[in-house]
């Protein structure tokens, strides 16, 4: 059954979904405000402390220097594979970059362990080495809200 409605109700719809439109748009806000920052602004909140590299694991301590807790670190660690004969590189390169997030909350001025074995293992290969770097690739900076 087909049913037209009248010119009435389709501007009486019109007019509703305008306004609702209107007040969705002008409704406040309640997401959570991301931005990128700088390298500087990042070393000036999160530091990278007693980083060692061993067999691929890498073990290191955050250390919270902003003013706020800290939650939700990631750490971006790079395993780049440096050929030993790079003219003539092999086909199968086993370089990866992975994200890793690091548990718990840093409280304010406070430190966290943390220690990442890449799975699968790296593997042990005579054509080449690997360049492992480990950078702050985000993190949640936890500031009170204030009324």
């Amino acid at each position: 059954m087909i049913t037209l409605l009248s010119k009435q109700t389709q501007i009486w719809m019109i007019l509703v979904s305008l306004l609702l439109g209107l007040i969705l748009i002008a409704w406040p806000k309640s997401s959570f405000s991301q931005s990128v920052a700088s390298q500087e602004r990042v070393a000036g909140v999160l530091a990278i402390d007693k980083l060692a590299i061993q067999d691929g694991t890498v073990t290191g301590e955050l250390r919270n220097k902003s003013s706020h807790a800290l939650r939700d670190v990631q750490l971006l660690i790079n395993y780049v594979w440096l050929w030993k004969n790079e003219r003539h590189p092999g086909k199968d390169d086993p370089g990866r970059s992975i994200y890793y997030s690091v548990p718990g909350e840093l409280s304010v001025g406070g430190s966290n362990r943390f220690q990442y074995t890449p799975s699968p293992p790296l593997p042990k290969r005579m054509d080449g080495s690997f360049q492992i770097s480990v950078s702050i690739a985000g993190y949640t900076e936890v500031i009170p809200q204030s009324r």
